[in-house]
């Protein structure tokens, strides 16, 4: 498990880039996923993360959400809001760049027990290529210890057919590390 972890987190760190400022509003909903982790539909299908490797962190302004559903066929969320302002709503995509407030990733990691080290892993990444706005991350409640909001998006499959795929129904209500 911690080798999953880690691996993750080493992809998604990669793939992660922060731009531009917080566009203010209320905020909206904070959704409805339970204490510790991060939900949403992706293609119409549930998926929750574990407590367990659902992590959020505030440092320099920027804010990252990452789960895992942890498993041998697991799936992983992974939000970063650069320029993060504390509530309110964060495009993903859009904007003068093209990059918007946010990016979003959505990976499957397939991991044999037998070897571990040898994984396939998926990535489907947000914003995509034309700039264009695909979804947003609204934070709803922050305090020194929790952050909860919402998210939605559309994200773009980085290697073979380019296959899109449609993130609904967000929610995360992670501890802050």
């Amino acid at each position: 498990m911690k080798t999953i972890k880690q691996i993750g987190l080493i992809l998604f760190a990669t793939i992660a880039v922060s731009l531009s400022s917080c566009s203010k509003s209320d905020g909206g909903s904070g959704g409805d996923a339970g204490s510790g982790t991060m939900k949403a539909k992706v293609n119409g299908t549930s998926v929750t993360t574990l407590e367990i490797t659902t992590f959020a962190t505030i440092s320099s302004n920027v804010l990252i959400l990452q789960g895992n559903t942890g498993g041998t066929s697991s799936k992983a969320f992974y939000i970063n809001v650069g320029s993060y302002n504390g509530v309110g709503t964060y495009d993903i995509g859009g904007g003068t760049t093209g990059f918007g407030q946010a990016t979003a990733s959505y990976m499957e990691i397939l991991v044999d027990p037998s070897n571990p080290t040898a994984f396939e892993s998926t990535t489907w990444q947000a914003p995509y290529e034309g700039g264009a706005k695909v979804g947003e991350v609204s934070v709803s409640e922050v305090t020194s210890s929790n952050i909860k909001g919402t998210f939605h998006y559309m994200a773009k499959k980085n290697t073979g057919d380019g296959a899109l795929i449609e993130i609904t129904e967000g929610s995360f209500n992670i501890p802050l590390d």
